[in-house]
This record gives C-alpha cells, sequence and structure tokens, in this order.
C-alpha cells in the first residue's frame, strides 16, 4: 500500500470511528501492567477559602510545568481550573512542588465568560493547558458555551490572547448537542499528517455522553472524527466524558470517567499509537467512598517531579467537586 492510499484508508477508517479496526472488548480487569495505584495525597487547595469561588464547586484541573517555559513564573507548577456553572470562570493556582498546597492567584480568573469582541457566553470551563513547543506559548483550550471548545495563547500562562474557535457542534454530524471537556496533547499520526490529538466529551439527541477525537497538524486546524472513539455501553455506563490521552508500556491509552451510578470510577481503553485499537481494560482509579471523592473521581492530569507520578483529579459529586492531588505508590 502507497503512504497516500494508507493515509486515505485511515482518514476513512477515522471518519467510521475506526470500526474496520476495532477489536472486541476485553472483559473488565486491572489497568495494564505498567501503570501506578494512585493513592489520595491532599485537596490542592481549600475551596472555602478561594477569593474566586462564586459556585461552590470546581472541575477539571490541568496541571503545568514552568521551568524552562515560563520566565519569573509565580512556581514551578501552574494548576489550572474552574467552576462548571454560570459564570465558570478559568482559574489558576501555582506551587513549587507537585505535592502542593496551591496558592490562589489574586486576580482570578484569568479567562471569563465575556470577552469583547470574541463572546459573550453563560460560562466558561474546562481548561487544558498545552505548552505548544514550536511557538514557546502555553495554549489554553476551554469550553463555552457547552457547544464551542476555543483556543487561547499566552507567553507567561496568565495573560491570554485570544485565538479562535476550534471546535464545535457544528463540526460534528447533525444532532451533537455538546463538544466540550477537550484534552490536546502532542501525539504524531504520519499517515494523517497530524502532530497533535484530542480527546472531548461528545452529547447528541440520545443525551448519552460519549468519548469523541480529532487530529491536527499544528494544534490550531483540526478534523474530526465523525463517530465516537469510545461510546458508554462498551463499558458498562450511561455517561462517560474527561477523557486524558496517556502512554505507557508502548502503547497509547485514553483515561475517561463513567457516571456514578456506573461506580464512579476512572476507566481505560488502550487505543494504540495509531487509535487504532479499541481495548477497554476496565477500571483505572476507583474513588474513594468518603470525602473528598465521596464515590465520584474524574477528569485526570498527570505530571511526574522527582521520579515520583502524580494525578490531578476532581473529587466529588458533580457539582460539588474540589480538586484533589493522588500520588503513585
Amino acid at each position: 500500500m502507497t503512504e497516500l492510499s494508507r493515509r486515505a484508508t485511515l482518514k476513512v477508517a477515522a471518519g467510521l470511528g475506526l470500526a474496520a479496526f476495532a477489536v472486541p472488548a476485553l472483559p473488565a480487569q486491572a489497568a495494564p501492567a505498567g501503570f501506578p495505584d494512585y493513592r489520595f495525597l491532599r485537596t490542592a487547595f481549600d475551596k472555602s477559602a478561594l477569593k474566586y469561588n462564586p459556585t461552590g464547586e470546581l472541575i477539571f484541573p490541568c496541571i503545568r510545568g514552568t521551568v524552562g517555559r515560563v520566565r519569573n513564573a509565580l512556581g514551578r507548577y501552574y494548576l489550572y481550573y474552574a467552576p462548571h456553572d454560570a459564570p465558570g470562570g478559568i482559574c489558576l493556582a501555582y506551587a513549587d512542588s507537585l505535592e502542593g498546597p496551591f496558592t490562589e492567584y489574586p486576580a482570578n480568573p484569568i479567562v471569563s465568560n465575556v470577552w469583547a469582541p470574541h463572546y459573550s457566553v453563560s460560562h466558561v470551563s474546562s481548561p487544558h493547558v498545552m505548552w505548544h513547543a514550536p511557538t514557546q506559548e502555553m495554549w489554553l483550550y476551554f469550553h463555552g458555551e457547552n457547544t464551542t471548545t476555543r483556543l487561547a495563547r499566552s507567553s507567561d500562562g496568565i495573560d491570554f490572547t485570544y485565538d479562535k474557535v476550534v471546535l464545535s457542534a457544528s463540526m460534528l454530524p447533525a444532532g451533537t448537542s455538546e463538544t466540550s471537556y477537550a484534552r490536546v496533547f502532542e501525539h504524531s499520526l504520519p499517515a494523517l499528517g497530524a502532530k497533535y490529538v484530542m480527546v472531548f466529551m461528545i452529547n447528541n439527541q440520545t443525551n448519552r455522553r460519549t468519548i469523541g477525537w480529532g487530529w491536527s497538524a499544528d494544534g490550531r486546524n483540526w478534523e474530526f472524527a465523525q463517530e465516537p472513539l469510545i461510546r458508554p455501553e462498551e463499558v458498562g455506563a450511561r455517561d462517560i466524558s474527561g477523557p486524558s490521552v496517556v502512554k505507557r508500556n508502548g502503547s497509547t491509552y485514553v483515561v475517561y470517567h463513567c457516571n456514578i451510578e456506573a461506580g464512579g470510577s476512572m476507566l481505560i481503553t488502550e487505543v494504540g499509537n495509531d487509535f487504532n485499537l479499541r481495548r477497554h481494560l476496565g477500571v483505572f482509579h476507583a474513588p474513594l467512598p468518603g470525602a473528598p471523592d465521596n464515590g465520584r473521581c474524574a477528569s485526570a492530569s498527570f505530571g511526574t517531579e522527582d521520579g515520583v507520578e502524580y494525578m490531578f483529579y476532581e473529587a466529588g459529586a458533580r457539582l460539588e467537586g474540589s480538586i484533589a492531588i493522588a500520588r503513585a505508590v
């Protein structure tokens, strides 16, 4: 097969949700060998003491290192998070260790639900920040409304310049009502001419949330599969959301969470380096029955410090969440 034929075949398969390459789902089991067991360490901060906390609930942490990237940074690590309910607002906290505690940036939110002349919406939320090496910038992907994911860019990780809409419900099949909770990762897909992948939540007229994906050469301009990457019925859930891409064992996986009625756990699916597998591997991380998880953990973001791995996650029932830190043991 020529490279052009291979690229075309992969594009068609992507548009069909890669069904042509799918393998049967595996029985639920422990996460694959090589992944750590994360244990709750602490909450990142006391949310009741925050200066900016309009709704009492926080979601979707994203942890990023600043060393070698941001001059005169407030700390070695920046933690982005947001309320979900209106008005939302993209927030920042900082620390010199992944173990925290994190200090609230005093001028939160750094991005609000009104940004003239670009938009005026009920809320903005789900911040995901990626270090974009070609431009030496922090790129912020965030949603508002739930139909639209936007991009803003910054040299210091605090003051952002609006760029563009990168994903909207109109880019997916008719009936799509939500395209949000997007995360973007460097990941090479040579056959698609891509250097980045995006994973995100889709909702539609069935009101069952699935995981979608797309690919991009530059992180700004995207193509999207027109069928879900992972469907909730494949993993015994009603709704799945909050996906994140992780690499291990020479392969690529997607970690995501399921609705609390299905256990409130984070699940894991191996998609392979070409995103051509569908090996559902069961529970990646189970929530604590008591505080702060109270039976639900979600929206993982990962970091490593001095060889120790950490996971930041949304802990607690939906719209009651806190930002928690877990450490690998």
